[in-house]
């Protein structure tokens, strides 16, 4: 993922909701969000492995952005869809979890990831300082910091702010996180890459030439009975045509529902 909203434990009904957009090479093969055999939803990296986003239906879930700075490069030995993966198919709590990658930090690219077993929701970044449990609130991250206040991103808290303050589904929050305006050089970071590219990165739905750009959209929903939807819409690189992935279950009780009705 490359640009994320996330409503955690402050809406009465939906304790989380999350609206989420993941930019990537057109050419880089990919996987549609699906049920992996381990038993969790997402997407697959078919190139490296591993997934940027997933949810299990015993309650946990993770997401994964890139921390953007080509000023500070690290070698990278695992694939950071990796932490994703690896703590969907665990049992240890988040915290934990995030200790031991903080151990390895050093190991894999720029990242920042999110975790959570369902009650609690913590953060790490290996260009951050340490583990961070979130607390309840409308949260934002993209290729920075968590809720570093890019413009886009701010943006993007506000959106989701404003979708969820009325009645919502999967399908009007993905007509959220669309903008495809762009900011000055002076409201942006410096995150190593030539100025008209950092320009062209800071519009929230984004096109560059003909090999890179947002190629899917991922809405979630969890409401406070246990009831999960999820909807991933996937591009064509001309952006002429979509695809859309729907599930729904209840936590730690799958079940499959018509997405006709979601």
């Amino acid at each position: 993922m490359c640009l994320v909203a996330i409503s955690w434990n402050i809406h009465p009904g939906y304790p989380l909701i999350i609206r989420a957009n993941r930019d990537e090479f057109f050419n880089r093969p990919t996987a549609k969000v699906h049920l992996w055999e381990s038993g969790f939803y997402g997407g697959k990296d078919l190139k490296s492995g591993g997934t940027w986003m997933g949810f299990h239906p015993n309650g946990r879930w993770a997401l994964l952005t890139n921390y953007r700075d080509f000023n500070s490069p690290r070698k990278a030995q695992i694939s950071r869809g990796k932490l994703v993966q690896d703590f969907l198919e665990s049992t240890v709590s988040p915290k934990d979890y995030l200790a031991s990658v903080e151990v390895n930090q050093d190991q894999y690219d720029g990242f920042n990831l999110l975790v959570s077993d369902g009650e609690k929701l913590f953060y790490f970044s290996n260009f951050g300082k340490g583990i961070l449990e979130l607390a309840p609130g409308i949260h934002g991250l993209s290729n920075g910091l968590l809720n570093d206040p890019w413009p886009k991103v701010e943006l993007a808290k506000s959106e989701l702010k404003q979708a969820t303050s009325e009645h919502f589904t999967v399908d009007s929050l993905l007509e959220t996180l669309k903008s495809k305006k762009t900011y000055s050089i002076d409201q942006l970071p410096d995150t190593g890459v030539p100025e008209e590219m950092e320009i062209g990165l800071s519009a929230q739905f984004i096109r560059l030439g003909d090999n890179y750009g947002t190629v899917s959209s991922t809405a979630l929903i969890l409401d406070k009975s246990g009831k999960v939807w999820m909807k991933e819409r996937s591009f064509q690189p001309d952006y002429s045509k979509f695809t859309d992935e729907t599930y729904s279950f209840h936590r730690s009780n799958l079940e499959i529902d018509d997405p006709e009705n979601i």
